[in-house]
């Protein structure tokens, strides 16, 4: 890989660093340990693949797929899970192609298939406790004995999703997964890795169609079908934007640029396509977060997508 590309993954890495210091302040030091395991297996993956291909390890893309998906995967997570995960998303996302022209998101990859094969685990993020060592501890090696409900609970779009009866300001009020406008603890989160993804926009790591793309969508749909208050209604366009992985997908996801589309283009109508799929799966989809289905699926229509962005711009320009 280029050195300059090499430089842009460097940059990627230390962009997350907002999000991951937030995350830990609210979900405690599991994130760590998630990070932790991706980067080892991560490294070992690459290690053996490389050995058995006769090639020098010289690549900080699975590096940066794997803290993508450790960030991904909920804390205090079996570490096989974890484990798991990276090494399916490397082998069958990246390298299963070479290893320099894979079609797919491999942490996207990783992660949706743990969601299929793994549902229960995949859901049972962390309440929002602040640093606590002992207590987090406990949890890490399975120590701790407290009532399983009040470690755990259903994320905001989980809640959102199988609410029938209760209003939006009811479950705002009633919940305590629930903060201002999203989830209680993820819309800091969320607001940390805009922060990054805005620094790697300033530095010119990628370009801001994708993003824009993705949020633009993501604000306009929800906004269409969002109505009010009542115990139907799809939440609100801010409750979208700061609930999840949007702003870690918006940044960090769609912006990958070995699997999305290379012209400027493509790219939003990329990240456009992102924004719909996602709000239609957390609709109506048998999903609460659907970034991961809604990335993969826009894989598949990147040659497309770059076929209809040419003949726009050959129409166009003359």
């Amino acid at each position: 890989m280029a050195p300059d590309a090499q430089q842009a993954l460097k940059r990627v890495l230390v962009a997350t660093l907002p999000g991951v210091a937030v995350m830990c302040f609210f979900y405690g030091w599991g994130v760590l340990v998630n990070l932790l395991l991706a980067a080892a297996c991560a490294l070992l993956v690459d290690s053996a693949v490389h050995r058995l291909r006769g090639q020098r390890l010289r690549d900080l893309s699975s590096l940066v797929s794997a803290t993508l998906l450790g960030l991904a995967l909920p804390p205090y997570c079996p570490w096989w899970l974890c484990v798991t995960a990276v090494a399916s998303g490397l082998l069958l996302g990246k390298h299963l192609y070479g290893g320099h022209r894979n079609p797919f998101n491999p942490a996207m990859v990783g992660y949706a298939l743990m969601l299929v094969v793994f549902p229960q685990p995949m859901t049972q993020w962390p309440a929002a406790h602040g640093l606590d060592l002992l207590t987090d501890a406990q949890h890490i090696v399975g120590l701790h004995d407290g009532a399983p409900d009040a470690w755990a609970q259903a994320t905001v779009l989980d809640t959102l999703r199988i609410n029938q009866s209760l209003t939006i300001n009811e479950l705002f009020a009633a919940n305590p997964a629930f903060g201002y406008f999203g989830g209680k603890g993820s819309e800091w989160v969320g607001l940390a890795y805009l922060a990054g993804g805005l620094l790697l926009l300033r530095q010119r790591v990628f370009s801001w169609h994708a993003p824009v793309g993705m949020l633009g969508s993501l604000f306009v749909l929800s906004l269409l079908c969002w109505n009010g208050s009542g115990s139907d209604s799809n939440g609100s366009p801010l409750l979208h934007l700061l609930s999840g992985a949007t702003l870690l997908g918006a940044f960090f996801i769609v912006t990958e640029p070995v699997s999305g589309p290379k012209s400027p283009r493509a790219r939003l109508l990329f990240g456009a396509g992102v924004g719909l799929l996602t709000y239609l799966i957390r609709t109506w989809g048998g999903y609460p977060d659907g970034v991961a289905f809604a990335v993969l699926l826009m894989n598949l229509a990147v040659p497309a997508l770059e076929r209809l962005a040419a003949s726009k711009q050959t129409v166009v320009e003359p």
